[in-house]
């Protein structure tokens, strides 16, 4: 089997969720490729140097370099890391995770074309970034969708007796989680009981922004903090509508992980979410930012259980088709 150099956010701290890193790495590893990876460096300075090191020093033993890639300070990792490859000759396949890597194509065209087209293949998880990619002209891409072991997703059917919220990711001002108190606290002053659950860890000190708000407006909120992966599943059993507050999107894991579990999604529409997300079919998507949209959407389902089943066997349908079984065919057709 091949041999592998895994670029990424391999950190394993309370500051971060599980990444695509150890999750695809960890499922490459079980076909049993030989994967190797860099940085588990906190220090951004330190994770960059271990990078360059690690192209270096496995560069006459790898046959790829997997670069996972996004919009804003990684993606100059991901530029110096592809350089550095180009010289060793070293094949690297970036994976686009950035939500808004659309924008950073218009901003920075030149430094786009030195990593994407210099790539031996550019790898997509999103309808939404192939889209992108293809109309400014890259054509070495190819859509391999993130990924999930389904049978680690039971569905449930949900009881939409009572409006019970979840919300799962790091907390970070992107991912806009204080509209998920605004949510609940506009439910609480229409006289709807509501609760709501919050899970995952602090990026960038927004945690405590947000409980400051919630004890403000005297909303009621569980605040769990990062918790593994099978714990949040088992929890998930308790709630009925998942909320994505997010500005900005790709294609994201915690949302496809409620969607095989059986929970209707209330998403913003933004980003990859039309890519993801049939809006009416498969869930419903709101303009950012807008509680009464939210509110509407979550009422909506609570007063049409049967369009809630609906929406929710789609989902689980539509998701199935990322399971791993089925995507591990498009990696090994890739990595030969």
């Amino acid at each position: 089997m091949k041999k592998i150099l895994y670029i990424g956010n391999n950190l394993k701290n309370k500051k971060s969720n599980t990444s695509t890193i150890q999750v695809l790495g960890n499922l490459l590893e079980k076909e049993g490729y030989t994967m190797y990876y860099a940085s588990s460096k906190t220090n951004k300075v330190l994770r960059l140097l271990d990078m360059v090191k690690s192209c270096v020093s496995l560069s006459k033993k790898v046959d790829f370099v997997l670069i996972d890639t996004y919009s804003t300070t990684n993606f100059y990792y991901a530029l110096i890391v592809g350089q550095i490859c180009r010289a060793l000759k070293l094949k690297y396949i970036p994976i686009l995770h950035g939500g808004n890597l659309p924008s950073r194509l218009e901003s920075s065209p030149f430094l786009s074309d030195l990593i994407f087209k210099n790539a031996y293949k550019n790898i997509s998880p999103s309808l939404y970034l192939l889209e992108a990619f293809k109309k400014k002209g890259y054509e070495n891409i190819a859509f391999i969708p993130n990924t999930i072991e389904i049978e680690k997703y039971p569905f449930k059917a949900r009881n939409l007796v009572s409006i019970d919220l979840l919300w799962v990711r790091s907390f970070s001002k992107i991912y806009k989680p204080s509209l998920a108190i605004d949510i609940v606290k506009r439910l609480k002053e229409e006289g709807i009981p509501a609760t709501l659950c919050m899970v995952g860890p602090d990026s960038d000190g927004t945690l405590q922004e947000v409980k400051q708000l919630a004890k403000t407006l005297n909303v009621a909120v569980t605040f769990t903090g990062k918790l593994p992966k099978e714990e949040w599943i088992s929890m998930s059993e308790n709630y009925t509508v998942f909320i994505n507050t997010t500005n900005f999107d790709n294609m994201p894991v915690s949302v496809i992980e409620a969607m095989a579990l059986g929970l209707p999604v209330v998403s913003t529409n933004v980003g990859g979410m039309p890519f993801l997300i049939e809006n009416g079919k498969e869930g419903i998507l709101v303009e950012k930012g807008n509680i009464a949209d939210f509110v509407s959407a979550i009422k909506g389902l609570v007063d049409a259980p049967k369009k809630a089943e609906i929406i929710a066997n789609n989902a689980r349908k539509k998701v199935e088709t990322f399971d791993w079984e089925m995507v591990k065919m498009k990696w090994f057709k890739l990595l030969v």
